[in-house]
């Protein structure tokens, strides 16, 4: 058997070695991993699951929440009150779905393609919201989104489509304040879309201008670059006269990857300015580079679309990664290993391609995201993200319920941002307790400004805060109601602790 990760002898998940380069690994039951078995589902539909990890405490569980086209919200028109309730019917929805399903960052598409949906100054109305571009669908949706999204003790990143503008072809409909109008200078065609030449020092400082409009103006808990690159095919972008003019005679590849760069440390030199605590992450392409014993195929981060992102890394400029890793077998498990040795003690949270499950696109098996859900896992990277919404609330292939049953079994929280701010929280301090109703009690505390609660229940006194089966909730308010015939008759105790914008978790008040 081909052993695929053969160049990493210092990997300690030797289940894996002997299974990622056989064929069709994930129809034969005589590669699962060691000590993780494949059973039925309890209702009985006959999917085999394989049986995940024990879940940290500590994990990203990203979903990105697409709205271009309306792929995953919204599909109905906000052309009048009933349309807008729609709109907010349906977000609201998944969101309790992804609730349910214990994921905690919902990062959300709100620059599409040099349009936006929210009230801004710099860019028009994209035409998802009502049809048209640059109409004011009549409520702000990054807002009500924001709100929503912490009303489930969830965090929002607001997704930003960075280097692509529009297609030529849409151009004119944009509108007056479409960036073909207010900044020409800044864009280039290439094949059949505008994009920003990140050769052009307008083209960082257009970027961060939308960075500190949406930092400013909302309470995001994180920025998310998509495509902070250049484009396909990059060697025929059309970027000859700003080489000529900016690249001083430099090696043109590294030159390319400077822009890209200057683009990434100037926009987050700039959030930090505004809200240290918002967590700025961005989704390179899959692969970083070649591998000794693995090629990229053509395909890679810093040598196909110039994103040196372990640089970003290593540099301090980018606090998480969410790599689009939309593979299998050996284009996968070893460049997921690179991504993790290369991570400069930030977060890897690997972005995984559910919506290849769909019979319309490559009709995976759900066995393969399985395997890589639990090789993630069990190797200790710090987490997942999924591509992309619809595919996961719609239970494709069983993925919703797999993760809700079996992978995700309580919450968890984000890793903390350390390297920003590494000191924790006051304790929450108890203000009443009352009964409600004769059979309930609700307990109110007061803490610090900005921190989100989580609150633990727990048979042992005091309750073990490290120990993530004894989350019971996270949540953004100041009280919480339970029963006291529960807590009587299943012997628990609970404990409430603060989590700053920063992820430090206070200690326990213990009740």
């Amino acid at each position: 058997m081909k052993y695929t990760l053969s160049i990493l002898a210092s990997l300690v998940v030797a289940f894996l070695c002997s299974e990622i380069g056989a064929q069709n690994l994930h129809k034969r039951s005589d590669y699962l991993p060691q000590n993780l078995t494949l059973h039925k589902k309890a209702d009985g539909e006959g999917l085999l699951f394989l049986s995940a990890p024990s879940a940290p405490k500590h994990e990203v569980r990203a979903v990105w929440l697409t709205t271009i086209s309306g792929l995953d919200w919204p599909t109905t028109k906000a052309t009048n009150e009933a349309g807008r309730q729609r709109q907010k019917e349906e977000f609201c929805q998944i969101l309790d779905q992804l609730q349910a399903c214990r994921i905690n960052t919902v990062v959300l598409q709100t620059r599409i393609r040099g349009s936006v949906i929210y009230p801004s100054r710099i860019e028009p109305w994209d035409i998802v919201l009502t049809g048209q571009y640059d109409q004011d669908p009549g409520y702000d949706p990054l807002a009500f989104a924001i709100e929503e999204t912490h009303r489930r003790g969830m965090e929002l990143h607001a997704w930003l489509v960075t280097v692509p503008a529009f297609k030529i072809a849409v151009a004119k409909k944009m509108g007056k304040r479409s960036l073909l109008k207010t900044h020409p200078e800044l864009l280039r065609k290439h094949g059949e879309q505008y994009y920003l030449d990140p050769g052009l020092p307008g083209s960082a400082d257009y970027l961060t201008a939308l960075c500190k409009e949406v930092v400013s103006k909302y309470d995001v808990d994180g920025i998310h670059f998509d495509y902070i690159r250049y484009p396909e095919n990059a060697e025929s972008f059309s970027d000859p006269a700003s080489y000529k003019k900016y690249g001083k005679r430099k090696d043109k590849r590294a030159w390319r990857r400077d822009n890209i760069t200057r683009m990434v440390r100037q926009a987050y030199e700039a959030v930090k300015a505004i809200k240290p605590w918002v967590r700025v992450s961005c989704s390179p392409v899959g692969k970083f580079k070649d591998l000794s014993r693995y090629s990229a195929r053509g395909w890679s981060a810093y040598g196909a679309v110039y994103q040196d992102a372990q640089g970003w890394l290593r540099d301090g400029i980018m606090d998480m990664l969410l790599p689009m890793m939309y593979f299998q077998g050996d284009h996968f498990y070893p460049f997921a290993v690179d991504w993790q040795e290369n991570c400069y003690g930030r977060p890897i949270a690997p972005g995984l391609g559910i919506y290849f499950l769909s019979p319309k696109e490559k009709d995976w098996e759900l066995g393969i995201i399985q395997r890589e859900l639990c090789y993630l896992r069990q190797r200790g990277l710090n987490g997942q993200a999924y591509f992309r919404s619809r595919f996961l609330t719609d239970n494709t292939k069983g993925i919703y319920t797999y993760l809700q049953q079996n992978f995700y079994p309580y919450p968890a929280l984000l890793p903390p941002m350390t390297w920003q701010n590494a000191t924790p929280p006051d304790m929450p301090l108890l203000v009443a307790r009352r009964r409600v109703n004769g059979v309930n009690e609700q307990i109110e505390w007061r803490a610090q400004e900005g921190c989100r609660y989580v609150i633990y229940a727990d048979t042992k006194v005091p309750v073990d805060t490290s120990n993530p089966k004894n989350i019971v909730k996270v949540t953004y308010e100041t009280s919480y109601t339970y029963s006291l015939l529960g807590a009587y008759y299943h012997d628990y105790h609970l404990a409430v602790t603060a989590l700053d914008r920063y992820g430090n978790e206070s200690v326990p008040l213990n009740l």
